[in-house]
């Protein structure tokens, strides 16, 4: 299993930018994609999460009404979508897989089974 994130980058404060999660190497259908993220010297925190054979999504309070989360089934790729970004934003973003079910939960880390590389995002102020 493959997670390729890309689309970080250096943007101003109240500027927009959208990850993309390009996923490969097995059938996702019953999976839920994540987004984390961690800034320097902090832990790896949630972002959102979406259900891939569904239209479930759940956010981070931190980042409701900003930020959207979406798939492209065709394309087997999942997008964040982040509007009015602040510099707190600040962090490197991680895209990653998990099965559902199990008590597994969509905002905890550790039970997301597979992980891609990481893009940073800088939020300039």
């Amino acid at each position: 299993v493959q997670l390729q994130a890309s689309g970080g980058g250096l943007v101003q404060a109240g500027g927009s930018l959208r990850l993309a999660c390009a996923a490969s190497g097995r059938t996702f259908s019953n999976y839920r994609m994540g987004w984390f993220r961690q800034a320097p010297g902090k832990e790896r925190e949630f972002v959102a999460t979406i259900v891939w054979g569904g239209v479930s999504t759940y956010y981070a309070d931190s980042v409701k009404g900003r930020f959207t989360i979406s798939r492209d089934n065709a394309k087997n790729t999942v997008y964040l979508r982040m509007n009015s970004l602040k510099p707190e934003d600040t962090a490197v973003y991680y895209c990653a897989a998990s099965v559902i079910g199990g008590g597994r939960r969509p905002d905890v880390s550790r039970d997301y089974d597979y992980w891609g590389q990481g893009t940073l995002v800088t939020v300039s102020s």
